[in-house]
């Protein structure tokens, strides 16, 4: 069993990196501006001084300019909403969790809507970007602090109160909709839908920072998380700091969903269908999932992107579409199975 298991690993991985990297040159590939996969390995290699540049200047200036950062930017926001979706599922011991269960997403659609209401073009442009972030980890942190009960945060309690808390945070942004003018009415409903448009090299830098960090705190968390399947009873004759895991582990999550959600807006089933996936392949052991879970939400984001920007001629639609309609048929597979295992 041990040795299949570790197999099935393997091939899982090969398999995502190869897909991976073969999205990420059709991603770079398509557009409305085509360019051939040997100009995207010619302009990749030209920038490593491995070969020389494509003939046509305009093929390095649209790939680095335009392609390359808006696919950088989906890969980290891809596996960033990924790997804190396998955080939260590990916090909450439910396969069912997502990253949103502590209000994240909702509390940064509150500041976003905000500052595109009242600021939209102060802090030199980065208002918007800086305000999801900061309200959607004050939201976070209001629901840790609100579920608290004799020093302790429930798992129960902190999903009731996320429930709560992301109703109200609705209701706000639902506020900010209603008085905004047309122009930032019809932004706010589009950062709620998700987007990569616009995407450039800051963003991927600002956004890098933030997931990097994260990504290797919870790489560090891994094993302790495993701990928690065995229950916190067990957890804790081991060794193992409940609640502090608990606390680390839910901030590393929520940092990495408000740095994915700030540039990129709202985009739903990422944390929740990918590594939901990936564990009934390779197993519950999150210092084998996490891993997985990068390049699954990178990979789905990827390829919902290339959807996006391709499917209707000069349009750009909003990924979230994309990632709700592979993600909601799936959750509903994934639901009946359970039920159908518990049965």
């Amino acid at each position: 069993m041990g040795q299949t298991r570790t197999r099935r690993r393997r091939i899982t991985y090969a398999v995502l990196v190869v897909l991976l990297i073969v999205a990420i040159f059709t991603s770079a590939a398509l557009g409305q501006y085509n360019v051939s996969f040997s100009d995207v390995a010619r302009a990749i290699g030209a920038k490593l001084s491995l070969s020389a540049s494509p003939s046509d200047a305009v093929v390095m200036s649209t790939l680095w300019s335009i392609r390359f950062p808006r696919i950088a930017l989906g890969l980290l926001v891809g596996a960033a909403l990924a790997v804190a979706g396998a955080v939260m599922q590990a916090v909450f011991s439910n396969p069912l969790a997502e990253p949103g269960i502590v209000g994240v997403s909702s509390g940064a659609s509150v500041g976003a809507s905000l500052a595109m209401v009242y600021a939209p073009a102060a802090l030199g442009g980065y208002s918007v970007p800086l305000a999801a972030f900061a309200s959607g980890l004050a939201v976070a942190a209001t629901v840790y602090m609100l579920s608290r009960s004799g020093g302790k945060a429930e798992v129960l309690t902190l999903v009731l109160t996320g429930i709560a808390v992301t109703a109200v945070c609705s209701a706000l942004t639902s506020i900010a909709t209603y008085v905004a003018p047309t122009t930032a009415r019809d932004q706010i409903v589009f950062w709620q839908m998700g987007s990569l448009n616009g995407a450039m090299w800051s963003h991927v830098g600002n956004v890098a920072v933030v997931v990097v960090v994260s990504l290797l705190g919870i790489v560090w968390l891994a094993p302790r998380l495993d701990m928690l399947a065995l229950g916190e009873q067990a957890a804790g004759h081991v060794g193992v700091n409940v609640q502090a895991v608990r606390l680390w582990a839910i901030a590393l999550a929520a940092l990495l969903t408000a740095a994915a959600v700030s540039y990129a807006g709202v985009i739903a089933f990422v944390g929740l269908i990918v590594p939901h996936i990936l564990r009934l392949i390779m197993g519950p052991l999150n210092r084998y999932l996490i891993p997985a879970a990068m390049l699954g939400g990178a990979l789905l984001l990827t390829v919902a992107d290339i959807a996006a920007r391709n499917l209707i001629p000069y349009a750009d639609l909003p990924i979230g579409i994309f990632t709700a309609l592979v993600g909601g048929p799936t959750f509903f597979i994934l639901l009946r199975s359970n039920l159908r295992g518990v049965k």
